[in-house]
């Protein structure tokens, strides 16, 4: 019978290490090919625990010696290298052009966040929002999950951060806005009417609106105060997720550049709260 993988004897077996162990077995998974070379003392230290400890694990997993465990790591990356290149190697050319078409699409819709007019807009974005006495966030349908990812990522550098749910919420949430406000609508193809007379909704009371969509002239690209465009001039013919949360963590790494003080004292304040009410298993 072949041996179980090494990451999945160390899962088998994580509830019952000691705390130490645990340190080191997070250790091993994550720096595998690093590990597989060093000796205990060296894994001991960037574990922050004692070479005793390093080798008390190799027991725990069921290994006669530190020796035998990193043996065994070792043999299974040689093994996990050939497989990759077999599999690699087995792959039709024709199958590596469908992929290699979808990464280089990434990659130019990558380039062009980075262009003039994108950053210009992904600053005065941030400027808005670290200025905003509250934050609505609404997108419905395909670009939800890129909503609720923005609110989250929000929610923990700043307070008043609120999302719409799909279960039409938008005016009760929208009532309580000031001038001082801002909404922010993600759209994009097939354009949801729901979003887009959110949108249209927050022009007409004068609210600050920024539309995070695939093209300056989509439907709430044309209204909105700033746009932050995905797509523009990328033949894909799909909508990537990947490109969006990429624009948006521009968007955060900026206003934390900006607001570092204020955003650092209120993490503080989350952060207490996490650990009183265990909000994490750490």
């Amino acid at each position: 019978m072949e041996p179980l993988p090494f990451k999945q004897l160390v899962k088998d077996h994580f509830n019952n290490l000691s705390t130490g162990q645990k340190k080191v077995a997070n250790y091993l998974i994550e720096n595998i090919d690093k590990a597989a070379f060093q000796t205990a003392f060296q894994i001991g230290k960037q574990a922050s625990v004692s070479e005793t400890t390093v080798i008390r694990l190799s027991y725990a997993l069921g290994f006669q010696s530190f020796s035998q465990m990193q043996e065994r790591i070792q043999r299974q990356m040689v093994l996990q290298n050939q497989t990759a290149a077999a599999a690699s190697d087995s792959i039709q050319s024709s199958d590596k052009h469908i992929f290699t078409k979808v990464i280089e699409n990434q990659v130019d819709i990558l380039r062009n966040l980075l262009n003039s007019a994108n950053i210009q807009e992904i600053w005065k974005a941030v400027d808005v929002l670290i200025k905003a006495d509250q934050i609505l966030i609404a997108g419905h349908r395909i670009a939800h999950a890129a909503a609720y990812w923005f609110s989250y990522m929000l929610s923990t550098i700043r307070e008043q951060v609120n999302l719409c749910s799909t279960s039409d919420d938008f005016f009760e949430k929208f009532c309580n806005l000031t001038n001082q406000s801002v909404v922010v609508v993600f759209s994009f193809p097939r354009y949801s009417n729901e979003t887009i007379k959110i949108a249209e909704c927050a022009v007409e009371q004068g609210i600050t609106l920024i539309s995070i969509t695939d093209r300056l002239l989509s439907p709430v690209g044309r209204i909105s105060n700033i746009v932050l465009t995905t797509e523009e001039n990328a033949e894909t013919g799909t909508n990537s997720i990947a490109s969006v949360i990429s624009l948006l963590d521009l968007v955060i790494e900026g206003i934390q550049q900006k607001d570092n003080e204020r955003i650092l004292a209120y993490q503080q304040k989350l952060e207490k709260l996490y650990s009183t009410f265990g909000v994490f298993n750490e």
